[in-house]
């Protein structure tokens, strides 16, 4: 006696898993697989976490005062009496005023300042060619602490003394570099007033 099989009987004995099985099996192991990433993980990333609170600064340039006078008009609208001579442009040893506010949420201290070719230091004597001051209020409180910090939402002006000369109508670049190495950059027109 012989025994027939037909065709349709072997492929289906020969079957494996269902679909619907498969697709489960497959889930799951994606599953434990990213389980077991995520916790291998996690001791990476709350170890490379920053510490503290970010110091985002943030300063922002309201007016000048680069007149050919002997009075500098502040931040505040008070007058101060300058070193300047009238008529003769802006020269070696004149004062210069730029008006700041910082709307940073911790105090900025400011690093050095430049304006057209000279850099300018910060002083709380009065200010020798390439110099500068902090003029927080009225024609005379200036800031005395041994480094140029300013609170947040203070506005003060910034007096430089020129350690060079500078033609009236001249567009000269103001730049201001933070002790954290923000950097802040304005233009001023020599000879005029903004603000």
């Amino acid at each position: 006696m012989t025994y027939i099989t037909s065709k349709k009987q072997k492929m289906t004995s020969r079957r494996a898993v269902a679909p619907i099985i498969a697709t489960l099996l497959l889930v799951a192991i994606a599953v434990v697989g990213g389980s077991i990433v995520f916790v291998f993980s996690q001791g990476f990333f709350s170890s490379a976490q920053v510490s503290g609170s970010p110091n985002i600064e943030s300063l922002k340039f309201t007016g000048y005062d680069a007149s050919d006078g002997t009075t500098l008009l502040n931040h505040d609208g008070t007058t101060f009496a300058a070193g300047n001579t009238a008529g003769n442009g802006l020269i070696l040893g004149e004062d210069v005023s730029v008006y700041l506010q910082s709307n940073s949420v911790s105090k900025v201290t400011l690093g050095e300042v430049r304006f057209g070719g000279s850099v300018y230091n910060y002083t709380t004597a009065a200010p020798a060619p390439g110099q500068y001051q902090v003029l927080t209020a009225g024609p005379g409180s200036f800031l005395a602490t041994s480094s140029a910090e300013l609170q947040p939402g203070q506005q003060v002006s910034i007096v430089m003394n020129l350690g060079e000369n500078i033609k009236n109508g001249r567009d000269t670049q103001f730049k201001l570099t933070t002790a954290n190495g923000a950097v802040f950059v304005g233009t001023v027109i020599a000879g005029q007033q903004s603000g």
